[in-house]
């Protein structure tokens, strides 16, 4: 046998910000030297960040990806890192067959989604995704091609193979010719995105891939936020019998040192070709970085961090969410209204957790139809929280508006949402604060909610959690505290808040179920229809009411353009309304007639 320390680096990349991310690769580099690691590996596309998007479709930032890992090499050298091994994810292009030249069918420019070996102040090798995912939030195939290489580098005597994210998922590819080779260690970066449940499928799907490959597999994540998308990390390292050896914890950076026994490798240097086990054949080009196997000193204790439960997931992804959304776009501070009730009470929360209430500011606004334990509601999480806030009714202006431009029913109610996001969005152009709406997934699913009004804004932190769950979540963060969150309040929700009946108040003794069912009874039917994409017969034979149904499904797809003008907001489900769920506006299909 043959020893390895490894090192997974879990980080958190500005999408961009090759300088920054250059830094972060140096830093945690030397952080792995310091701990006696033989390889760092750091996530996909760690230099530019992920996902890209149409950036890869630009040349100069393809250039300019390329020259960065490049000078990364080079500045690992000379600052006496030049011999641990380092496997980091890029964006690259393909070198021959397609070139710059744009071809139907294929991306401008061959772009690739690659990962490369450093050592000893060159770029050694190069890799590209093999499997490219184009279902949910992804659109691979819009900008990269796929690759056919598998490199295999001997590195202390171990054979160590790499593959990239999607090559996991898929059957066949760089996993089956990594066991065909006869791999000792399969690296794997990853930016694998948060949802619900997702951390147990990863796991299985890691031991099962790594008792596949007959090798042991690590699986380095991502974390933080990028606009919609949230990486949770939880890279993990299993053995060839799929057991687990190490894992990192969620939502937070950090450097995973692991010590291995793995079977020395033997095979000579050379390329070969191998069948893929999907139709494709990838080839292996093996050489060595070093055969001489190393002794380990005294060995680290591989941590498992432990999972956290549902709610604690979700809630610490909202949290990330906003507070990258915050830092990585340059905002110094974020304004809402607060209304007293539970979506702003908990969105407020998110926020004051996220990057400190003395950055959170609130606005009451109170109108003739705000009963009156809305003020006191919304004044009673000011002062657990220590927001800043300020009072500004809007009675005034909204009668100014009536004197002038008649209005009645929906539209007349909805001119008091309309004037509360104006003056938001008017504080926002005034202090430079990033508009919260409040909106949660079961108004936006409906169209509960107002154009122009409660839905204007920069980012919607909870627009994918359903009404049912944000109760959920204000007790959860009622009994729960982290020193994690930039928040030390116990009790950071008023419980008059939670226990209230919710009413968007903009007519007189207004209650949500005047216009929607108890929300225990629409958010299952809104999980069907929308997550699982059932269809009248197949939510009626799940048990849920034939006219109920009929009235849900039609107010669904009625809100498509409402939702399309809606801010981002932090995915936590499998299907949220944004990259997951493409719909037309104009559309005359209906699922009811």
């Amino acid at each position: 046998m043959a020893h390895l320390r490894i090192a997974l680096a879990q980080t958190n990349p500005v999408t961009g910000d090759l300088p920054a991310n250059t830094a972060k690769l140096l830093d945690r580099t030397r952080q792995a030297a310091a701990g006696g690691a033989h390889l760092v590996v750091f996530t996909e596309m760690f230099l530019t960040g992920y996902p890209v998007e149409d950036l890869a479709l630009r040349s100069s930032f393809v250039d300019a990806s390329i020259a960065a890992l490049e000078q990364a090499a080079v500045r690992l050298a000379e600052e006496g890192l030049g011999e641990v091994a380092v496997v980091v994810g890029h964006l690259d292009r393909a070198r021959s067959g397609t070139g710059r030249t744009p071809r139907p069918g294929l991306p401008a420019g061959a772009p690739l989604d690659a990962a490369a070996l450093l050592h000893r102040g060159a770029v050694v090798t190069r890799t590209a995704k093999h499997h490219l995912q184009n279902y949910g939030v992804f659109d691979e195939r819009r900008y990269f091609v796929r690759g056919d290489r598998l490199p295999i580098f001997r590195l202390h005597g171990v054979d160590v193979a790499v593959a990239i994210c999607e090559d996991l998922w898929q059957e066949g590819g760089p996993v089956t010719v990594a066991g065909q080779a006869g791999a000792g260690l399969l690296v794997v970066p990853n930016a694998s995105p948060y949802e619900r449940g997702k951390d147990d499928a990863r796991l299985e799907l890691v031991a099962r891939r790594a008792r596949e490959a007959g090798c042991a597999l690590a699986y380095v994540n991502q974390v933080g936020g990028q606009d919609e998308l949230v990486f949770d990390g939880a890279s993990i390292v299993v053995g060839a019998d799929g057991e687990l050896v190490a894992r990192a914890a969620q939502f937070r950076e950090e450097l995973l040192l692991v010590d291995l026994d793995l079977p020395a490798g033997g095979a000579e240097p050379g390329r070969t070709v191998h069948d893929a086990g999907d139709g494709s054949a990838i080839t292996v080009d093996r050489f060595v970085l070093s055969g001489e196997p190393v002794t380990i000193g005294s060995p680290v204790a591989p941590p498992i961090a432990p999972r956290l439960d549902d709610l604690a997931g979700v809630y610490a992804a909202l949290v990330l969410a906003v507070r990258d959304y915050v830092a990585k776009n340059g905002f110094e501070s974020v304004v809402l209204a607060l209304s007293g009730g539970i979506d702003s009470a908990l969105t407020a929360t998110i926020a004051s957790d996220a990057i400190g209430p003395e950055r959170v500011h609130v606005v009451l606004m109170p109108s003739r139809h705000s009963s009156g334990h809305s003020v006191t509601d919304a004044e009673e999480l000011v002062r657990r929280q220590g927001v800043t806030a300020h009072l500004a009714p809007i009675n005034g202006i909204v009668t100014a508006f009536e004197k002038e431009i008649d209005l009645t029913g929906a539209a007349a109610e909805n001119l008091q949402a309309r004037v509360r996001g104006m003056a938001l969005m008017g504080l926002s152009n005034e202090h430079g604060h990033l508009v919260l709406t409040t909106g949660n997934k079961s108004e936006l699913a409906t169209g509960y909610s107002t154009l122009y009004g409660d839905s204007a804004g920069g980012f919607a932190p909870i627009k994918d959690v359903p009404k049912t769950m944000v109760w959920a979540l204000a007790r959860w963060r009622n009994s729960h505290t982290d020193d994690w969150f930039r928040m030390d309040v116990a009790r950071p929700v008023p419980e008059h808040s939670i226990t209230k009946e919710p009413s968007a108040e903009l007519r007189p003794d207004q209650c949500d179920t005047d216009s929607l069912p108890p929300y225990e009874v629409l958010d299952p039917l809104l999980d069907d229809y929308v997550e699982n994409d059932l269809g009248p017969a197949g939510l009626i034979a799940a048990g849920h009411d034939p006219a109920l149904v009929a009235r849900v499904i039609r107010l669904v797809d009625l809100a498509e353009h409402k939702r399309r003008r809606h801010p981002p907001g932090p995915k936590i489900t499998p299907k949220n309304f944004g990259r997951d769920r493409r719909l037309p506006v104009t559309n005359r299909w209906s699922e009811t007639t």
